[in-house]
């Protein structure tokens, strides 16, 4: 194998591990929220948990099906309709979340090192397979931001337990 070849196996496999990483994150979040949290806002400008998995699921689903033969952004996609409460029940949501990321990482799992570098289109402007990936990762990363900030926000009076370091305590987390 070339070393570019190995550089885009790496990229691959890394794109994965990060959306693994970010969908993790996201479901302990989740689970740590009540069942009404998903529809509470923080102001009238800000998306509830229900609108993020709504979008996210919108957008997975757009940009996934058919990664690399047809433009991602697809015809049948309702993109407004994603920021209007729905009021679908924690286990409709949890389902368009689950479906959404089973599209991602089914049309991820087969690329080649070879496809890195293929042109395909989102809105009709031309990416490769690499540009494509990382705005994915860039944009789920921003609302699983989201998330977990809205989830410890709203769960905080419930004892919101820490997905990463909890304060005070990163120097248990250092090399000796």
């Amino acid at each position: 194998m070339s070393d570019q070849s190995q550089v885009a196996q790496v990229f691959l496999q890394e794109s994965i591990r990060a959306f693994e990483s970010m969908k993790k994150l996201a479901d302990q979040a989740f689970a740590q929220a009540a069942d009404e949290h998903f529809y509470q806002t923080l102001d009238e400008e800000s998306n509830s948990l229900e609108v993020l998995i709504k979008h996210m699921h919108g957008n997975m689903l757009s940009r996934w099906v058919d990664f690399l033969t047809s433009d991602g952004e697809k015809e049948t996609r309702e993109r407004d309709m994603e920021f209007e409460s729905s009021r679908y029940s924690r286990e409709e949501l949890l389902s368009l979340w689950e479906e959404g990321w089973k599209v991602l990482f089914d049309a991820l799992h087969p690329l080649t090192p070879e496809d890195v570098l293929r042109i395909i289109r989102i809105r009709g402007q031309e990416h490769t397979v690499i540009q494509a990936i990382q705005r994915q990762v860039s944009h789920y990363g921003y609302h699983v931001g989201q998330i977990v900030f809205l989830s410890k926000h709203l769960a905080s009076q419930q004892g919101w337990k820490t997905l990463s370091i909890a304060r005070g305590q990163s120097k248990a987390f250092r090399p000796s």
